[in-house]
């Protein structure tokens, strides 16, 4: 019998360690889970990896906003649970004084020969349940039926306050839920970046994604633009001071949830912007599109929101000539940017 002998094992080196490191990132790749898929990839170059990593970090930004738009909808409960209870409390305190003075008369009462029947009901421990019988009313004199109608009324408002509170409370929790689920789905989405990149060999892990090696082609930086016109004249005083804010946070950090002032997500760059021009944007990517006049790709002045991607997950303020200061992922930090360098999907003016 042939002897069989073991195939001679190649070493990894020269021009061949490209493509061990490729077969890593694929293996790393697949490790991330983000396709759902448990079946290996086929090889990936750098290019398609950041191709990867660029979708990742676009399905965070769609969960960023969601978490910004639970966020927006559970400060606004805590602040209507607030303000029902600080009612609550001062109508409770005038109950207090009006069932004081219902005491003070009970004592008069009583000083003049016995407590009133209706009286001791309007003092008892479930004066609710008294001030539904008809037959007080009736032994009531004018004064006392007034006050403790008015009492009567007082608790009804104050029941319906607590009710209201409850729900608002269930509504508070259930943001508060919704907000945990997108802050994992982020950080899961993000984590899934990180690694991806991780496996990258330096020299590819400079530029940080193609955003931001498309942006960095265009050779524009912050001394070739004016801070309030980008090349471009703005249409109104309103907008020019929205872009000289954008201009003048270049350079700052992207943190998801983010408004300012020294760190943003995309849309709350562009609410910041607008905040700092005395107008109040909404906080969410879906919400901005709709809080002006849309315009379409050929009418862009500066000034304008700009939005991408079909999830209308991603936002922009516009400088003129194509570009745009955003806020563009966790790798990269406030730039500017050609607006073609994501799938456009359209543009408002705010003023």
């Amino acid at each position: 019998m042939a002897a069989h002998r073991k195939p001679r094992q190649r070493s990894v080196g020269g021009n061949t360690a490209r493509t061990a490191a490729t077969i890593a990132l694929a293996g790393a790749a697949t490790a991330t889970g983000f396709d759902g898929t448990a079946h290996a990839e086929p090889n990936l170059t750098p290019a398609q990896v950041k191709a990867k990593v660029d979708k990742l970090y676009q399905e965070a930004e769609v969960a960023t906003e969601k978490y910004n738009g639970a966020k927006e909808k559970a400060d606004a409960a805590e602040e209507r649970l607030k303000t029902l209870r600080d009612e609550a409390a001062r109508k409770t305190d005038k109950l207090n004084s009006a069932r004081d003075a219902l005491g003070s008369m009970a004592a008069a009462q009583y000083r003049e020969g016995g407590l009133d029947p209706s009286l001791q009901l309007a003092l008892s421990s479930d004066p609710d349940h008294y001030l539904d019988s008809a037959e007080f009313v009736d032994r009531a004199g004018t004064r006392q039926a007034a006050s403790v109608a008015s009492v009567r009324e007082q608790l009804r408002e104050i029941e319906q306050l607590r009710g209201a509170a409850h729900i608002e409370l269930a509504s508070l929790k259930s943001r508060q839920a919704e907000l945990k689920r997108h802050k994992k789905t982020i950080t899961a989405k993000l984590d899934a970046a990180r690694r991806l990149l991780s496996q990258l060999p330096p020299e590819d892990r400079a530029t940080d994604t193609q955003h931001a090696s498309r942006g960095s082609s265009t050779g524009t930086t912050r001394d070739t633009l004016t801070p309030t016109t980008g090349n471009a004249p703005a249409p109104n005083s309103r907008a020019s001071a929205a872009v000289s804010y954008a201009y003048s946070k270049l350079g700052s950090p992207y943190v998801w949830g983010a408004t300012g002032p020294d760190a943003f997500d995309c849309s709350g760059l562009t609410q910041a912007a607008y905040r700092s021009a005395g107008i109040s944007l909404p906080r969410t990517t879906y919400a901005q599109i709709d809080a002006g006049r849309r315009v379409s790709r050929s009418e862009l002045q500066p000034g304008d929101l700009v939005f991408f991607y079909s999830a209308i997950s991603h936002v922009g303020i516009y400088i003129g000539n194509g570009q745009m200061i955003h806020a563009p992922n966790p790798t990269a930090p406030v730039r500017i940017a050609p607006i073609d360098e994501m799938p456009f999907a359209g543009a408002t003016r705010v003023v």
